[in-house]
């Protein structure tokens, strides 16, 4: 039996094991997957002794992507520029390092939600580690361009200028959001874990698609969305499903369906 596991600290939280035990099942692969609560000061070591174990990949969670994309002896495009780690690869020793969160994330829009990407006018908001998990994703759908705004505009510009050979994206302050709206809002700032929103322009979210990347519990961003004419809110449940599913698909080599899974999922979160 393959051995994968997800690294996390926190980790108990995680439903990855049950997404991912239910796509072996679907798809007759005989694996088995963990979830470890590695220590903030020897992910390194985990990640040797599972590799030493016999463990054929793994996912990762807050706080070690950026250590895994250290760790990763070859990278692929999606994880090179996010400059990040989700998804490892195990082949005879050496580490393989991919990045599935903009992959889910675009899947979850484009299939699940039945949003079009393509000509759109996109707001992100954050300029963190989340925001550039999806950014080449988002810019391989061909956006008609994506507006990142962030609270310190010169990570935004930043960002907008590491990214602006992908398609047309730009950067700038929180407060310089205007009110006239836009086509879809992805909230991929850390506000929602501290249950707090961004102070921002209600304008731009009237007839916006609105999408938080956190799941499990309604946001203050998903509060303030309603509140302000959005024609649509969800949380990110259906970009964790797709991301595992391009994990999975990484590691072996088929795609699972996800549509009933997401489906039993939703109705244990409502």
């Amino acid at each position: 039996m393959d051995k994968y596991t997800i690294f996390g600290n926190p980790i108990n939280h995680s439903l990855s094991p049950k997404i991912h035990k239910y796509f072996a099942k679907q798809t007759g692969h005989l694996i088995s997957y963990e979830k470890v609560l590695a220590p903030r000061d020897d992910f390194e070591g985990y990640v040797r002794d599972f590799v030493i174990s016999g463990g054929r990949g793994f996912n990762v969670t807050v706080p070690f992507k950026i250590e895994a994309y250290n760790l990763s002896d070859k990278l692929t495009t999606h994880a090179k520029t996010a400059g990040a780690v989700n998804t490892v690869k195990i082949e005879d020793g050496k580490l393989y390092g991919h990045n599935t969160d903009g992959i889910g994330l675009v899947a979850d829009l484009c299939k699940n939600l039945e949003q079009t990407v393509k000509d759109k006018d996109i707001l992100v908001l954050g300029a963190g580690g989340a925001t550039k998990g999806i950014l080449l994703p988002l810019l391989e759908q061909k956006p008609a361009r994506i507006l990142l705004a962030n609270r310190t505009k010169s990570k935004a510009l930043d960002l907008a200028n590491n990214y602006s050979k992908f398609g047309k994206v730009c950067g700038f302050g929180l407060e310089q959001i205007k009110d006239k709206p836009v086509d879809i809002i992805i909230n991929a700032t850390s506000a929602s874990l501290d249950g707090a929103m961004p102070d921002i322009s209600a304008g731009v979210a009237n007839g916006a698609f609105c999408y938080d990347l956190m799941y499990g519990k309604k946001t203050p961003f998903m509060d303030w969305a309603s509140s302000n004419g959005a024609v649509r809110v969800v949380d990110g449940l259906g970009m964790l499903v797709e991301q595992a599913a391009s994990s999975f698909e990484f590691w072996r080599g088929e795609k699972p369906e996800t549509i009933d899974l997401l489906s039993s999922l939703k109705e244990i979160a409502d």
